[in-house]
């Protein structure tokens, strides 16, 4: 069997003096214009973060609200409070709760409480000439004992599960198949398959439980035909939780052919989720299963119907209005599809449709920067980061989407203007 290899898991600039804001209002000259192109050389780093009066948010509101709930979730296990820990995340499951980028409040809590097992197996894997001797055995063995006391309780169960899918992945490594030990693949195998009998005494729509169903399709990689169950497992998950784009964003992943599927099948599925999710999301179900595909496999373009996926693009931001969500598809539409992966001659057309959506985005939704997001963009999305792996990305988003508004406004920065980030969107203004 087949297995891909699975991706592990600042502030701004001190701003030069401002003009007053009836200065401001009295001096507005326009609103953003398409940058020209012009021969002079790019503009400086520097440069381009003098002339932005922007918003830049050293920590999002995103990250700060998984903070909290992971801290929730930590608090709760430490406190051997597994009752109450089990009820909140059956409580925010069945309300679909979840932060602004779509992340379910309760795979947050679950993470929490099972973090101090996993990071340890995390940690004691990342040398190979330590495993065996050094991963910790008891923590599973403790886990195990708590869902013994809770066997109804799913919310509990699902802490357990995602803690023997997380170290099935640590014995696993990031290699592909044929580069991981034998010893190391039983391990692997073992776990996951530990997790899936653990998921089979919980039925997710007898639950109500998007979660459940999610945990599902984590386990497709260790099913016999993923082939054949990737499309009604997914569409399970989407049927319970259809608002949340994350479940559509991994479906499309999941159908690239270096998973479960092909490019026919993910466009195909595509314009059916679009259709399944249209009361929801309108085109935007078309976008979301098409995201972090493009973002993996530039050859995903090959089926893709941009105008059907622009039209995506602006049913979302119609839908979501909220900064992360902006944040991200503006990164998505101007670092992303910017990278080497994507020059390549038959995709020049299609590119240059869906990045010339950056500019009515930035037009008429971006108000604030989330440098994470930019960060991450290059590369596609990391499900956890480290502290210091986040300052690093953070701060190189940060420059990197100054530099591409910038670049937007490059003829009236070059003219001495500023520009500047209202709630009605940028404003050029020029100064004395």
């Amino acid at each position: 069997m087949f297995f891909l290899p699975r991706k592990k898991r600042s502030l701004p600039d001190a701003p030069q003096a401002q003009p007053t804001r009836e200065a401001i209002l009295s001096t507005v000259v326009g609103g953003a214009r398409r940058r020209p192109q012009t021969e002079a050389r790019p503009l400086q780093a520097a440069t381009a973060a003098d002339a932005l009066d922007v918003l830049v948010h050293a920590i999002g509101p995103e990250e700060l609200q998984r903070e909290k709930f992971e801290a929730q979730g930590r608090f709760l296990a430490r406190q051997d409070r597994w009752d109450e820990l089990g009820a909140l995340i059956r409580q925010y499951d069945q309300a679909r709760a979840a932060t602004e980028g779509g992340m379910p409040l309760a795979d947050l809590l679950a993470y929490g409480a099972r973090a101090d097992v996993v990071t340890l197996v995390e940690a004691a894997l990342t040398d190979p000439g330590q495993m065996s001797k050094q991963a910790p055995r008891q923590g599973l063995a403790e886990l195990e004992e708590v869902l013994a006391e809770y066997p109804e309780d799913y919310g509990v169960a699902l802490v357990v599960i995602h803690a023997y899918i997380d170290i099935a992945w640590a014995w696993r490594g990031e290699g592909w198949a044929q580069d991981v030990p034998p010893s190391h693949w039983r391990k692997f195998i073992a776990k996951m398959k530990r997790a899936s009998d653990l998921l089979d005494g919980f039925n997710s729509f007898e639950c109500n439980s998007p979660a459940l169903a999610a945990a599902q399709c984590a386990l497709l990689s260790v099913q016999e035909v993923p082939q054949v169950r990737v499309a009604d497992d997914y569409e399970d998950l989407i049927e319970l939780d259809p608002t949340n784009p994350r479940h559509m964003r991994a479906f499309g992943n999941h159908l690239l052919p270096r998973w479960f599927g092909s490019y026919q099948q993910l466009e195909v599925e595509a314009r059916r989720i679009a259709v399944l999710t249209g009361d929801v999301w309108d085109a935007g179900g078309y976008v979301w299963m098409y995201l972090d595909a493009l973002a993996a496999d530039p050859q995903a373009l090959d089926m893709l119907d941009t105008d059907f996926f622009v039209e995506g693009l602006r049913d979302i931001l119609t839908r979501r209005t909220d900064q992360h969500t902006v944040n991200m598809l503006a990164a998505f539409c101007s670092v992303t599809l910017s990278q080497p992966r994507f020059r390549q001659a038959q995709y020049r057309t299609k590119l240059a449709q869906i990045t010339a959506a950056f500019d009515w985005i930035l037009q008429d939704h971006l108000r604030e920067i989330h440098p994470l997001l930019w960060g991450m963009a290059a590369d596609g999305p990391e499900p956890r980061l480290s502290q210091a792996r986040r300052e690093v990305v953070a701060e190189a988003g940060r420059g990197s989407a100054l530099q591409r508004i910038a670049e937007h406004f490059e003829a009236e920065i070059r003219k001495g203007a500023r520009i500047v980030f209202a709630e009605s969107g940028p404003q050029v203004i020029l100064t004395a």
